[in-house]
């Protein structure tokens, strides 16, 4: 029998559409589970600001990070290309030597346990320490409401990534905090998914589909396990800071972005 060339090809395409739309359908679904907040970054500009807030100054929030983080300038914060890049710049700004953002949903979007995709590619270089967290929207005071680290990578251990866990009891100012590493080496080469799936029982994270951290409540206090209460998402890329900047800076590898091709959250049906 024989087959026209173009039969060929309008056969690929209709294979090459289906499997990607199948794709498509997989990433947002599972058994069970219901999508209750996402922001795919498909559009082009500022992030949406009905679902992003920005923190913005210079102190590094107790870390002693380098960067000012700064509100609606494209140059840190931007859609483009169906990512959000988060930019970090050398650059003088309001007496600080980098400029870099730090979004957040709070006051817009929190929620009580549920799981919590976000598909990622990371900058590299020293200095360089992007994040996926949360807190409690009813933070009163660190560590004791809690803080939920998601993925964490300081540039000077590159593909070392990291989740862990503060509370009153367990944090890292006491050395008490919980937490543990799991190896990327293409970490900053291609996107990967961390995933955290938190219940009242526990919180366990992943990297594309590979959980590496546990967190259990088992000592039913609240100096252990605050994490009874809503929390929001928070996407910064800091320069330098305690543990970011342990062994310096380096400006060669300046400018550095931070790409999320989404952010999304589901809960149990």
């Amino acid at each position: 029998m024989k087959i026209k060339f173009q039969h060929i090809i309008q056969l690929i395409t209709i294979g090459t559409l289906f499997f990607s739309m199948t794709n498509c359908v997989s990433n947002h679904t599972y058994s069970g589970k219901k999508l209750i907040w996402s922001d795919e970054f498909n559009g082009k500009g500022l992030p949406d600001s009905s679902k992003w807030n920005y923190d913005v100054g210079g102190d590094g929030y107790g870390n002693n990070e380098a960067q000012f983080y700064t509100k609606n300038r494209l140059e840190n914060a931007r859609m483009e290309g169906g990512n959000l890049i988060i930019e970090a710049r050398k650059e003088d700004w309001e007496k600080n030597k980098y400029t870099s953002a730090r979004l957040l949903t709070k006051g817009k979007f929190s929620f009580q346990y549920g799981m919590v995709e976000v598909r990622a590619k990371l900058p590299k270089g020293r200095g360089t320490w992007p994040a996926i967290w949360m807190m409690s929207e009813r933070m009163k005071e660190w560590p004791d409401d809690g803080e939920l680290d998601i993925m964490e990578h300081v540039g000077f251990n590159q593909g070392y990534v990291h989740a862990s866990v503060h509370t009153k009891k367990y944090n890292h100012i006491q050395g008490t905090q919980k937490t543990d590493t799991l190896v990327v080496k293409d970490v900053s080469e291609k996107f990967h998914v961390y995933k955290a799936e938190w219940t009242p029982e526990k919180i366990d994270v992943y990297i594309d589909g590979q959980k590496f951290f546990t967190y259990e409540n088992k000592e039913k206090t609240y100096e252990a396990w605050p994490f009874d209460q809503p929390y929001f998402i928070i996407l910064n890329l800091a320069v330098g800071g305690f543990w970011g900047g342990k062994e310096g800076i380096d400006d060669a590898v300046f400018p550095q972005k931070y790409y999320i091709d989404y952010v999304r959250v589901y809960q149990n049906k």
